[in-house]
């Protein structure tokens, strides 16, 4: 059985962030196994074990009428974020799916965004249980533009 590319997700970051191209190669894979975040152009700052930074840039794709960036986009960016945190800190032998979502916007989203992500210890388990990771979506100056908490089912394979 071919092995599922979110189950070495951390280990394919840490051998490409090495070389000068590396970071791309990882960001362009993301975008084309993951559809859907790829839409928003997603660039991952950091990534460690229970840890993820994701930024997105400005642009006119995921703007709304408003001249700010969609409400649409921040849930991808926030959902991203949390879910490569919590990739990078799950067992090999567990897997998690996205059950819920919620999201709280403070101010319009403009400039460079980034969202951060940390992640619990996930023992190995044969238990579905789920998971709460908050993610805090900052604009260039730091202010906090969005928070955000995504609940995962965490179980065996």
């Amino acid at each position: 059985m071919a092995r599922d590319p979110a189950a070495n997700i951390l280990e394919i970051w840490t051998r490409l962030k090495r070389y000068p191209f590396g970071r791309w190669i990882f960001n362009f894979l993301l975008r084309r196994l993951v559809p859907y975040t790829g839409t928003i152009s997603p660039i991952v700052r950091h990534l460690e074990p229970g840890r993820a930074e994701v930024e997105i840039k400005d642009r006119r794709r995921v703007r709304n009428h408003l001249r700010s960036i969609h409400a649409t986009a921040l849930v991808t960016l926030g959902e991203a974020a949390s879910g490569l945190a919590l990739i990078a800190a799950l067992p090999a032998d567990q897997r998690s799916i996205l059950v819920g979502f919620e999201i709280e916007y403070f101010k319009k989203a403009r400039g460079t965004l980034t969202a951060e992500s940390t992640a619990p210890t996930i023992e190995t388990s044969n238990e579905r249980r789920e998971v709460l990771i908050e993610s805090s979506i900052f604009d260039a100056s730091r202010n906090e533009v969005a928070h955000a908490t995504a609940r995962w089912l965490v179980g065996p394979r």
